[in-house]
């Protein structure tokens, strides 16, 4: 069964989406800005700044469906620049111990949401351990 959830800590999607999709195997986060994070728009332009703001927040988005990024398999990132790649590469294996990285895209999109540089999305394992989530029910289909 299919539950579909929305990270309370942000704004409703304006788009017909949710921000989790779980499937009972896997956890599916929607693309993510800070532009989409309070006070996010503080640090527009500066590329580490906005990787270390949209991986914290996943991360968070991740544990409040009972995981961690330790179960992340895929990463797609669209960046506004590929030539600022390797500042948020940098930027983004903070995220990850032991060289442990999830397959992953990076491509460059010449207009991303809210005016921000990067966009991330990603794909988790879902923790056997975890049949809940953390926070509210969500919606199921």
């Amino acid at each position: 069964m299919h539950r579909f959830l929305n990270d309370p800590t942000l704004a409703v999607p304006v788009f017909p989406g949710s921000h989790i999709a779980m499937d009972g195997h896997y956890l599916f986060l929607s693309g993510l800005t800070v532009t989409d994070i309070q006070g996010g728009d503080a640090v527009l332009g500066d590329i580490a700044e906005e990787t270390r703001w949209v991986m914290r927040r996943l991360s968070r988005m991740l544990e409040y469906a009972g995981a961690s990024l330790a179960h992340v398999v895929r990463v797609d990132i669209h960046l506004t620049n590929l030539d600022t790649i390797h500042t948020m590469d940098a930027a983004y294996a903070e995220f990850f111990e032991n060289h442990s990285y999830p397959a992953r895209t990076c491509t460059e999109s010449s207009r991303l949401s809210g005016g921000a540089n990067v966009e991330i999305t990603l794909m988790a394992r879902q923790p056997s351990t975890s049949s809940h989530c953390k926070g509210e029910a969500g919606h199921e289909t």
